[in-house]
């Protein structure tokens, strides 16, 4: 099925309107958990949105256990994807010849985005990060915390992901 860019943008702007909701939400939480002295995160109270399965699915592309709940499946691909401390997806590209990425909203916890030859960018609830196709990255949890995200895959033409090499041991360890 062919849908116009005018479709494209219309179904872009309500997922950006509904995650400008949920970051609401979320933000009030985190607020909340701070002034209650709440310094850990419950594993049943990670955010807005339900945990999820294991991602039993996409494990072989990971370090440590990540948990996806899809969101939206109908028309672009919308899921809230958890991570325990440590865990880290390998390095991977979203391809596309015409627009594609992805979209990240972190919704709890503290993680990391890394793009190659850059810095890692330490994450926070409320923190956003567009990845423009064609970008090598990955991203995860921070050691010492339960990271939630949620991945928006941006509408294009052509797309795909490649999953390349993990991210390693060595490189993760010298994140501060």
């Amino acid at each position: 099925m062919k849908h116009s860019a005018l479709t494209w943008t219309k179904r872009l702007l309500a997922a950006s309107l509904f995650c400008a909701l949920v970051f609401s939400h979320a933000t009030s939480m985190a607020g909340k958990a701070e002034t209650a002295g709440d310094t850990k995160m419950s594993t049943e109270n990670l955010g807005p949105f339900p945990k999820g399965k294991e991602n039993t699915g996409y494990a072989q592309y990971f370090i440590g256990t990540s948990y996806l709940q899809p969101l939206v499946s109908e028309g672009m691909h919308i899921s809230n994807v958890t991570f325990e401390p440590k865990c880290r997806n390998n390095w991977h590209i979203h391809h596309a010849t015409k627009n594609g990425g992805q979209i990240l909203l972190v919704t709890a916890g503290r993680g990391w985005y890394q793009e190659w030859g850059k810095e890692a960018r330490e994450l926070k609830t409320g923190d956003t990060v567009y990845i423009p196709a064609g970008v090598k990255h990955w991203h995860g949890a921070a050691a010492d915390s339960w990271f939630v995200h949620i991945a928006i895959a941006v509408p294009g033409e052509n797309t795909s992901n490649e999953w390349l090499e993990p991210v390693t041991d060595a490189e993760y360890n010298k994140l501060p």
